[in-house]
């Protein structure tokens, strides 16, 4: 225990032997919780970004997938990043579930998928517990990151800060679990090993 409750460690060993998944801690690359689900692994760590005067943590979770059509989706709480426009040709689509509508951006460039997405009710209750919330598919992680081979993508949050909630950082497994499985369900992903290894 430290000066300000458990630490980071403690709570990431905890998880990790809660849920089943590996703990790592790299003196160089720092920790991460990685979960397998079926064919998919499930990566939980941080990542440090400098502002020249400050540096920024984020935590992070990840989940590359091999992407059977190219579909992509971005879904965030309204109020975050609502400056973001037009994202890559997708626009705002609402899926018909008033309370879900009213709290959250959601852009793709399939809607017919999109909607079939969210029209799991256990997959929004999840979202909804997440005070924040911004998942998107993305095709690779930039210059520095990992490249992904064709029709591999992966599934992407991020947050400022160190999530040190577990019931949170569990919801946010669970979510990455639901939203894989339920993309096979509306025929846009495999389940197939995406054969990624993220850095």
């Amino acid at each position: 225990m430290g000066l300000f409750g458990p630490s980071k460690k403690e709570i990431w060993e905890n998880l990790a032997s809660q849920i089943g998944a590996n703990y790592q801690d790299d003196f160089w690359k720092g920790s991460k919780v990685t979960a397998k689900v079926g064919e998919w692994s499930i990566v939980l760590d941080t990542y440090t970004v400098s502002t020249g005067k400050s540096a920024i943590t984020y935590t992070r979770v990840r989940a590359p997938f091999v992407n059977q059509n190219g579909f992509k989706f971005t879904i965030y709480r309204k109020g975050l990043f609502s400056g973001l426009g037009k994202l890559f040709g997708m626009r705002d689509i609402e899926i018909g579930y008033e309370e879900f509508d009213d709290s959250f951006i959601i852009k793709a460039n399939d809607e017919d998928k999109v909607r079939s997405l969210f029209a799991n009710e256990n997959l929004r209750q999840m979202i909804q517990h997440q005070p924040y919330f911004h998942l998107t598919v993305k095709n690779d992680e930039g210059f520095f990151g990992a490249h992904f081979p064709e029709g591999v993508d992966e599934l992407y949050f991020a947050v400022s800060g160190v999530i040190k909630d577990i019931d949170r950082l569990k919801n946010l497994f669970d979510i990455f679990a639901e939203t894989l499985n339920q993309l096979c369900i509306i025929g846009a992903a495999y389940k197939e090993d995406p054969k990624v290894e993220l850095k």
